[in-house]
């Protein structure tokens, strides 16, 4: 007779206790509800069907600090109007754009410490003093436009590109990864122009990609679709589909979260219908890319925005965030991101992506370590399909999951990285496969030993 194997325990009998005390708790307790855009002064008199038009939020769009004022009036602290002044003389990369709906979602009662205002609305006090660059920080920092194969289409990896359709937004984000050629000039940075028109440089991204049978992927970016006019965009993504090695066309648009009004105007919701029936006929997937980087920004109009595209045929709706200091680099604040997106507005949570090393960022910028541990700290909470993977855009490499660093001095900040395949400009290295590409760490998140061996470093300079 065989001997039954009875599980062990302490002897005690067991009671049901419910569930375990956790680090985060879930549901959340904020309502999803869209914020009362009439708290705030500028917007009192402001109609539901005038602030869900996209053609009043873009009227409305705040473009300097007087706007900015006109519309928190005495809600917004004189010391910060004059700080953020300061900083768009002496850091921003970015020049000052924010719609209405983005606005909303601050916090009046706090601004300075607002998430949303950190990273749309930046202050000088905001920024490092010590090292407010880092010394390997570079305008285009992910070298895209090296990558060019004609004016705006940047072919970094095997099978996917993407494709620069516009270099003007909705809206602007102070630690934007293009701000070498997004946005208008600021005191600091004068813009790259493209020197192609439009239609030229689009007729030319396309007939790269007829030559090029090994691209199934591309992602349609900018600058924002949602600044490009509904007609122009389906005439280039019907193209798109007329390519028969297309499989895959994500669509790029932070304003989907800034400025979903847009989404939900009748011509731009024929113009998606109409491109989601012939990719089904053809087989091909078309989604949409957002970018949100905090809770507070995921509304019922994001929701009905998501909703109706789903109606429209769209495969899915991602969002790819940054991971910034301040904003949402914390267990809680991700977590809360996460499941906003995915219960209320039923966008997936994809990717998190490190900031990138452009001037006047390192506040922002996390180290590796900080990355990996976060990427721990929020496993298990969110199905595994929902749980966005935390990446470093590794300079001439492309996007890594922070933990497939290959080696990692974390006295000096400096981690080093491989890559499995070439990019465009690597055609003929026959080492590019074998090298190590470095990536660097905020210095002041450096021990001290790290932290005197850069400012040798710049001193030697």
């Amino acid at each position: 007779m065989a001997t039954q194997v009875k599980p062990k325990h302490s002897g005690k009998s067991a009671k049901a206790t419910g569930p375990a005390a956790q680090p985060f708790k879930y549901p959340l307790e904020t309502p999803f509800v869209e914020p009362d855009w009439r708290r705030l002064p500028g917007y009192k008199s402001v109609t539901q069907k005038e602030w869900e038009t996209a053609l009043w939020q873009r009227q409305h769009t705040v473009k300097n600090l007087k706007e900015l004022k006109d519309v928190f009036g005495p809600l917004i602290p004189e010391d910060l109007l004059a700080d953020l002044e300061r900083d768009q003389k002496e850091r921003a990369t970015m020049s000052l754009l924010v719609p209405p709906q983005m606005l909303n979602t601050m916090n009046e009662r706090d601004l300075w410490n607002d998430p949303v205002r950190r990273y749309m609305l930046p202050a000088y006090s905001d920024r490092r003093t010590d090292w407010p660059s880092h010394p390997k920080s570079s305008r285009d920092s992910l070298h895209e436009a090296e990558m060019w194969v004609v004016e705006g289409l940047t072919h970094r990896y095997p099978t996917k590109v993407l494709a620069e359709l516009t270099s003007t937004c909705p809206q602007y984000c102070g630690h934007c990864t293009r701000m070498d050629l997004v946005g208008n000039n600021t005191p600091q940075i004068e813009k790259y122009k493209f020197q192609i028109q439009p239609n030229q440089r689009y007729d030319q991204i396309l007939d790269y990609l007829r030559k090029t049978p090994s691209v199934r992927d591309v992602v349609v970016s900018g600058g924002d679709i949602a600044n490009v006019p509904i007609v122009h965009l389906e005439s280039f993504v019907s193209a798109l589909l007329d390519i028969q090695n297309i499989r895959d066309i994500r669509l790029a648009s932070k304003g989907f979260q800034g400025l979903p009004q847009h989404f939900l105007q009748d011509d731009v919701m024929r113009g998606i219908e109409r491109l989601a029936k012939k990719a089904r006929e053809r087989g091909v997937d078309i989604a949409i890319h957002t970018h949100v980087n905090h809770a507070s920004q995921v509304t019922p109009l994001v929701a009905k925005a998501t909703k109706k595209m789903f109606e429209l045929g769209v495969r899915d709706v991602r969002n790819q965030g940054v991971l910034l200091r301040g904003v949402n680099a914390t267990q809680k604040d991700l977590l809360d991101l996460c499941f906003r997106l995915l219960d209320d507005a039923k966008i997936m949570p994809y990717y998190f992506y490190m900031c990138d090393m452009i001037p006047n960022a390192e506040h922002w910028r996390t180290s590796v370590a900080e990355a990996q541990q976060l990427q721990h700290d929020i496993m298990g909470y969110l199905p595994g399909f929902a749980t966005p993977r935390i990446v470093c855009d590794v300079p001439f490499v492309g996007k890594r999951w922070v933990h497939q660093v290959k080696d990692y001095d974390r006295v000096k900040g400096v981690s080093y990285w491989t890559k499995n395949y070439r990019t465009s400009i690597e055609a003929t290295d026959a080492e590019a496969l074998e090298r190590k590409y470095e990536y660097y760490d905020p210095i002041y998140t450096l021990p001290t030993e790290g932290q005197d061996w850069w400012r040798s470093q710049a001193v030697a300079s």
